[in-house]
């Protein structure tokens, strides 16, 4: 099995952290860098090869991970020229890569089944799973609906419930093609075309821990928890 982490972004909206680290291997408590954690749960899942994408301070990256062999992974690296976007990294990388495998973001804490997400791809048949994750927004103000200047609905204080992409795929190497190796490829637009030709994606739908690390609130909040979570972000590694 094999997993392509996405590791080449400046992690802006991290900053200081990201100052003189990259976002992958900012600390998360005492001892692990989430980059880290990341690759104990893939090797524990069954995964034996990953390919990092890296680019912005990628080279320290390199460094800390080297050949993966300390995780009982077999680990190469893509370098990132320029942005290329989440899925511009994977055209570089098509002819090298199996038939399907898991994409993820190198900058989350999950206690999701990367194998299982990967398996669920292969038996659906679809083009690309994404990983969902349920979110409540909860509106602080009675809600107007109108129409030609009159009000015709009211909610009082109501709440949203959707989901959100986890930024974590299955994808197949065919969805790849006629794409332009070396242009950048958002999630977006890839998404929008297959759904423009009516080869809609996969929804992996997953409910149990899951934490975006893209702001300093959510890095401290990933510090504040994770000495509850250890044992089930680790579990068997």
């Amino acid at each position: 099995m094999h997993a392509v982490i996405l590791a080449g972004g400046k992690g802006v909206r991290l900053r200081p952290y990201t100052t003189a680290l990259p976002k992958p291997l900012v600390p998360i408590g005492d001892q692990h860098a989430i980059l880290e954690i990341v690759l104990r749960q893939l090797s524990t899942a069954g995964f034996t090869h990953c390919t990092i994408a890296i680019g912005h301070l990628g080279e320290i990256i390199r460094a800390y991970v080297g050949d993966g062999s300390q995780w009982g992974l077999t680990v190469g690296y893509a370098t990132e020229e320029s942005p290329l976007g989440t899925m511009g990294p994977l055209l570089n990388l098509r002819d090298r890569l199996p038939a399907e495998f898991l994409v993820m973001n190198g900058d989350i804490l999950t206690d999701l089944d990367y194998a299982d997400v990967l398996r669920r791809h292969r038996e659906s048949g679809a083009p690309l799973t994404i990983a969902t994750y349920a979110r409540k927004v909860h509106i602080d103000f009675g809600v107007l609906t109108t129409d030609d200047s009159k009000v015709v609905a009211f909610t009082e204080k109501p709440s949203m419930d959707y989901r959100v992409s986890m930024g974590v795929y299955g994808v197949s190497r065919s969805t790849l093609e006629g794409y332009t190796p070396g242009l950048p490829l958002g999630f977006d637009e890839l998404v929008l075309d297959l759904i423009r030709a009516r080869n809609q994606p996969h929804a992996y739908e997953f409910d149990g821990y899951w934490l975006d690390i893209g702001r300093p609130d959510d890095y401290d909040r990933a510090n504040a928890e994770f000495t509850t979570r250890k044992s089930l972000l680790l579990k068997g590694a």
